[in-house]
């Protein structure tokens, strides 16, 4: 047999992913716009567990915040076991792993916050829910935000898959709760956005409604691969907001949220630190070039810190090590 009748081995690209429904959901879009992309190639999809899987009757700001739903995977990169991983970007620590970079940011879903009510509650929005209503949250941005604004209702942890979430919803354990108008809309259930929340109620957290793709730094094959799924606008955006939050060392345990507009060249980003009972919320925007994103980022980080925003960090701070 000639060498020219020996088949070519395909090239297996490996691709890690939380093994939740709305991971693989995601998971699975990034792997057939790549097969789209580059049909010479073979892709894998390899599913695990990670810690914020696995511990689902605590809060997620009471088990930490560094790489809940990501340090498997990154264990598993590092080792060579897969070429790169599939995050959504909120959940994705502004502060990577030696050797690991953010390679991609693909384009943006809607980053609002969504109320999904209870069937008895469908005639009301949040601000005319009845004092005492339970809404369900496992976001302490989410839950500063809505306490300031909405002191008579009352307010739950909730934790699990966002199926799990609605059907403790549906069977009358809440009243309401919040999820991200995203991850609804990617798993087909955007019928259930009873009402999107607006900035002036809830400003979104760090890159919410994009995929963030984490991979080996200076691995060149892989980085090309994945510059054909990013989205500079979005990209521009998130790299404003993940910058502000870095700048500010804040985490899950931290209420911060964010809103960015990019209009031409210009992006304006609005950012809040507000204190864990909802009492204290400091506000500030900067606007400037698109190409500046990070620096932007930094600047309203510094301009909060200056407006109060570390007496707040200090406070929650001190009470996390009490």
């Amino acid at each position: 047999m000639s060498l020219s009748a020996v088949a070519t081995p395909t090239r297996t690209v490996r691709i890690g992913s939380r093994k939740s429904q709305l991971a693989l959901v995601q998971t699975h879009w990034v792997r057939d716009e790549l097969q789209k992309h580059f049909p010479e190639l073979s892709f894998e999809v390899k599913t695990m567990d990670t810690q914020g899987d696995k511990v689902l009757d605590v809060s997620l700001s009471k088990i930490g915040d560094k790489g809940l739903f990501t340090q498997e995977l990154e264990n598993c990169m590092i080792d060579g076991e897969i070429d790169f991983a599939v995050h959504s970007l909120k959940d994705l620590p502004t502060r990577l792993p030696t050797g690991l970079i953010l390679g991609c940011v693909t384009e943006r879903e809607d980053p609002a916050d969504a109320l999904v009510v209870h069937e008895q509650h469908r005639d009301k929005q949040i601000s005319t829910l009845p004092a005492g209503a339970v809404i369900g949250t496992s976001s302490l941005r989410r839950l500063a935000q809505l306490r300031h604004h909405y002191p008579h209702l009352s307010f739950k942890d909730i934790r699990g898959n966002l199926n799990t979430r609605l059907h403790k919803l549906d069977e009358g354990q809440y009243d309401g709760i919040i999820l991200a108008v995203a991850g609804l809309e990617r798993l087909g259930m955007g019928d259930r956005v009873h009402q999107t929340l607006p900035a002036d109620v809830s400003l979104h957290a760090v890159g919410q409604g994009a995929l963030g793709i984490e991979c080996r730094d200076g691995d060149v094959e892989i980085l090309t691969l994945l510059k054909a799924l990013e989205h500079l606008p979005t990209a521009q955006r998130c790299y404003a907001e993940r910058a502000f939050l870095r700048e500010l060392e804040g985490g899950c345990q931290v209420p911060i949220g964010v809103n960015t507009v990019l209009a031409g060249d210009r992006l304006t980003l609005a950012g809040i630190v507000a204190s864990l009972d909802g009492q204290k919320i400091i506000r500030g925007t900067v606007e400037g070039p698109a190409v500046t994103a990070e620096t932007l980022g930094i600047q309203l980080a510094k301009q909060l810190r200056q407006a109060g925003a570390q007496e707040i960090l200090d406070e929650i701070t001190a009470t996390s090590r009490a």
